[in-house]
């Protein structure tokens, strides 16, 4: 069992390295994109409407999600709620088979 708890944990950790990952490259190419359509902005209309807030407060939505989803944070269940609830139901379905 504690060889199949490793290989879980592996699984784990490794599915979060590629969700950080993904955040950063995300991350990256908002600022290169959010940067050029700036500067695409600024060229046609020298700010008089900065119309590439609404593409940057979009994306900008995603990227939060996304960071949140990397990074684990989640103010309303806590910090290790899944992890806790996992081994809850698992030790009363350990419980139930015991009995039977």
């Amino acid at each position: 069992m504690n060889n199949r708890d490793q290989e879980s944990k592996y699984f784990k950790a490794k599915e979060r390295v590629e969700n950080i990952k993904k955040f950063y490259t995300s991350a990256l190419s908002y600022v290169i994109f959010i940067g050029f359509l700036a500067g695409l902005n600024y060229w046609l209309n020298e700010w008089n409407y900065p119309w590439f807030l609404w593409a940057a407060f979009g994306w900008g939505i995603g990227l939060v999600f996304q960071g949140v989803k990397a990074f684990g944070f989640n103010p309303i269940l806590g910090k290790n709620w899944e992890e806790r609830k996992i081994n809850e139901l698992m030790q009363e379905e350990e419980e139930q088979t015991k009995w039977k």
